[in-house]
């Protein structure tokens, strides 16, 4: 059976923001590279589950969330029996105590 990859909600408005915000900080062309290069992130996720480094801010949920980093951003992720869901797309550059907060523990 094949897995797949869900986003969540949280996930999901995270990256739209990011994106919102290089366009019109950046650029758009900015803002296209860094999405495209966190869904390739995602494809990975999706081929070898376990890639990840388990998240030690969310390790208290005992939900095996991980992560990868992809420039300035982690994926945080759970294998979950046949999918893979997408907690969070978190900037790297906040606090990493901020990762505790309820909304993003999908």
């Amino acid at each position: 059976m094949m897995k797949k990859v869900i986003w969540s909600e949280f996930a999901s408005d995270n990256l739209k923001l990011i994106y919102i915000f290089h366009k019109n900080n950046s650029n758009i062309s900015v803002a296209k590279k860094i999405k495209k290069k966190i869904f390739e992130a995602t494809f990975l996720i999706y081929k070898q589950p376990e890639m990840g480094q388990v998240e030690f801010w969310l390790e208290h949920l005992s939900e095996g969330h991980r992560y990868v980093v992809v420039g300035n951003y982690k994926i945080v992720y759970r294998n979950i029996n046949d999918m893979i869901l997408i907690t969070d797309i978190f900037d790297t550059r906040q606090n990493p105590s901020l990762m505790n907060d309820e909304k993003r523990n999908g």
